[in-house]
């Protein structure tokens, strides 16, 4: 009979959850709880109080039309690097499950980019990406002014974009390998024996298994394209040029701690959650229930 830990006094058990429930209040519920507090109300820059104001600032923010292409860049820049970085990282979950010469060693190399912080990867690409030095230099050599993220806002959002997926990419991976070894032998070796090749066996056989993984790594995604790209949004661009890269957390982060302007960030921030909440919902209405599991 399977034996369950159990505490003899209720105290000791809450004494063990305190830490992390500490932690959690700190660092969640109270900022969450400022943020709301702030959004409703008009916090004076330099201090000497709040004034409730209502849905004033919210007002003020939907009246706002740099805001509205804030929120197009942003679902841009997510549905864009969502895209590229699962399917890159599935092409390359695929390669190296059947084994192919180095899958070993590419296998430990792929997991490395998403140990990296986002500053770092937005540094090392701002070189990678530089159109005097970098590797772009090259298509300047070619065809002069093709690319330059400092004075084109596509290339810099085609920049950024690049940068965040080859971050993601590895986090992907991880994923997608470990749902393909999950799959039985002989499913692949029943196929193979009525004939399927390679490409046919992974289109009508492994991807269709995959639908769990990949739902659960189309919400972390586009969760995280929307939470994590400060880091390399401010790094390379800075939210130039002319505002084509500034995203939404980018916004948010330059009305509130540039611009002063705590009541606007804070209601930005409710709604930037309320947009993540929102397209959560949607995937699990629309598509979870075409995923199938085993």
């Amino acid at each position: 009979m399977e034996k369950r830990a159990t505490f003899s006094s209720t105290t000791v058990g809450l004494l063990y959850a305190a830490p992390v429930l500490l932690l959690i209040f700190v660092f969640f519920y109270w900022p969450a709880g400022q943020a709301l507090f702030w959004a409703f109300t008009l916090e004076r820059p330099w201090g000497g109080g709040n004034q409730f104001v209502g849905f004033q600032n919210f007002r003020h923010l939907f009246a706002d039309a740099v805001y509205w292409n804030a929120v197009v860049r942003s679902l841009v820049f997510a549905l864009a690097s969502t895209a590229l970085t699962m399917f890159v990282s599935l092409v390359l979950a695929l390669l190296v499950d059947r084994e192919l010469a180095g899958s070993r060693f590419y296998r430990s190399v792929l997991v490395w980019p998403y140990a990296i912080a986002a500053p770092a990867v937005g540094l090392a690409f701002s070189f990678i990406m530089a159109p005097q030095a970098g590797l772009m230099s090259a298509l300047n050599a070619i065809w002069p002014g093709i690319w330059n993220p400092a004075f084109s806002g596509r290339d810099a959002m085609i920049a950024v974009i690049l940068a965040f997926s080859w971050k993601y990419i590895a986090y992907n991976f991880i994923f997608f390998l470990a749902a393909l070894q999950s799959i039985p032998n002989n499913l692949t070796e029943a196929a193979a024996m009525d004939g399927a090749g390679p490409l046919r066996r992974m289109v009508d056989m492994k991807v269709p298994l995959l639908m769990p993984t990949f739902f659960f790594l189309l919400v972390i995604n586009i969760t995280e394209s929307f939470q994590d790209s400060f880091g390399i949004v401010d790094i390379m661009t800075g939210g130039g040029p002319a505002r084509s890269t500034e995203l939404m957390v980018y916004k948010l982060y330059f009305d509130g701690f540039r611009g002063l302007d705590y009541s606007g960030a804070a209601a930005q921030s409710i709604v930037l959650m309320l947009l993540v909440v929102v397209l959560t919902i949607v995937q699990f209405r629309f598509i979870e229930r075409r995923v199938h599991y085993k």
